[in-house]
């Protein structure tokens, strides 16, 4: 018997296959047996997952369970927390309002009314806070006592993006803008405050109508309040020790705090949906999408530490014989019970998304099953492909 607590993770797991584009129901049926696979290595309740090529979803697949003790299986609707994957969302606003002359990445931040909140934020720019080289905090390196209390408590609710900034408006800055590279959620939360105000809109309200609406991502959106949850929330949990299938729920949590850096829900085949919306020239221009795909340089001339550009991070990977080395552009994701990975391939026009409902200590544990399912559609994708 598990711990007081604790639930085990049944032997027999259900899983799904829905596939879009019957040329890759042979790379759909692999993938699924993937991802069975994977789960029960990580003994993750569950695992969900697309792959979207040329502008259309061509796979959505799971396995496992959204919640063990309703005896509920992951669905293609499954909404998982996104944590820091909500980056990307944010970025991709951004990129509409830097198209639409809208916000510029380069003005400096006291030119709005929240960036005079703190005299250290006056010169920093959009750029530098969605490529973390401002200098501001993350959550545990805030000095403001106050929102470093509520990090924790993680037990209030922020409909205004704005409010969430006060919990570190008074808070000492890492180092000068441009100075160096500082992965900074509190970043993100900045930014959607400054996109806030240059967009004249609530940030909630700019991310349907310039992102989610547009690009068809309807179970997408902030988690709602505690004790509140739509029909096809996933069921999070924890365990302490991931070599074995015992877990238990994780306790409630609130991260409207974090929101535009790490507070959405949603699933794989709306995040393949972003992924393939930044690859749509009529929705961001090419101009706009190799600057935000370009990794970023200190003032001293030279790129920072995890090739991040703005709102993503862009490296080469090497795939293999019959493929080669590839740049994708990426943005993984660690919450309360969650994780998530999305990866834009722009050689082969493709977005792989990934999303468990339980955590790994080691992300790449987690996110390792991606390469293969990319691998498995890109050679699907050239065997009918004119050579």
């Amino acid at each position: 018997m598990p711990p007081w607590g604790y639930v085990t993770i049944p032997v027999e797991s259900p899983s799904f296959s829905e596939v879009e584009d019957e040329r890759y129901a042979q790379a759909a049926e692999k993938a699924t047996e993937t991802l069975e696979a994977h789960r029960q290595n990580i003994n993750s309740p569950g695992i969900s997952a697309a792959v979207a090529i040329e502008g259309k979803l061509v796979w959505a697949g799971g396995a496992g369970w959204a919640d063990i003790e309703a005896d509920k299986p992951v669905s293609k609707q499954t909404q998982f927390r996104i944590g820091s994957t909500s980056k990307a969302l944010t970025s991709t606003l951004l990129a509409r309002l830097v198209q639409g002359n809208t916000l510029g990445l380069d003005t400096p931040l006291g030119t709005f009314d929240v960036g005079n909140l703190n005299p250290n934020w006056k010169t920093i720019t959009a750029r530098q806070l969605a490529s973390h080289m401002a200098g501001l905090p993350h959550y545990g390196d805030s000095t403001e006592w106050t929102g470093l209390y509520r990090f924790m408590t993680l037990d209030t609710r922020y409909e205004n993006v704005l409010d969430a900034v006060h919990l570190f408006d008074d808070s000492e800055q890492l180092f000068a803008p441009g100075e160096d590279f500082s992965y900074s959620s509190l970043g993100t939360v900045l930014l959607s405050a400054v996109i806030q105000e240059a967009g004249n809109a609530p940030y909630q309200e700019l991310m349907q109508t310039e992102v989610f609406t547009p690009l068809g991502m309807e179970q997408t959106y902030p988690e709602l309040p505690i004790g509140e949850a739509t029909a096809d929330m996933a069921r999070f949990y924890w365990r302490s020790d991931e070599s074995k299938p015992i877990v238990r729920p994780w306790r409630n949590v609130d991260l409207s705090h974090r929101l535009a850096g790490g507070g959405f829900i949603s699933t794989p085949s709306d995040l393949v949906k972003l992924g393939q919306g930044f690859l749509n020239d009529e929705f961001i221009s090419s101009e706009v999408r190799n600057q935000f795909w370009t990794v970023q340089t200190l003032n001293n001339g030279e790129e920072n530490e995890q090739h991040y550009a703005i709102g993503w991070r862009v490296p080469a990977y090497d795939y293999g014989e019959g493929i080669g080395e590839l740049m994708i552009a990426n943005h993984g994701g660690v919450s309360r019970g969650s994780q998530s990975w999305l990866m834009v391939i722009p050689q082969y026009n493709m977005a792989v998304a990934v999303n468990i409902n339980a955590k790994t200590e080691n992300f790449w544990d987690f996110g390792s099953v991606s390469t293969e399912l990319a691998r498995t559609f890109i050679k699907a994708q050239q065997q009918f492909q004119p050579k």
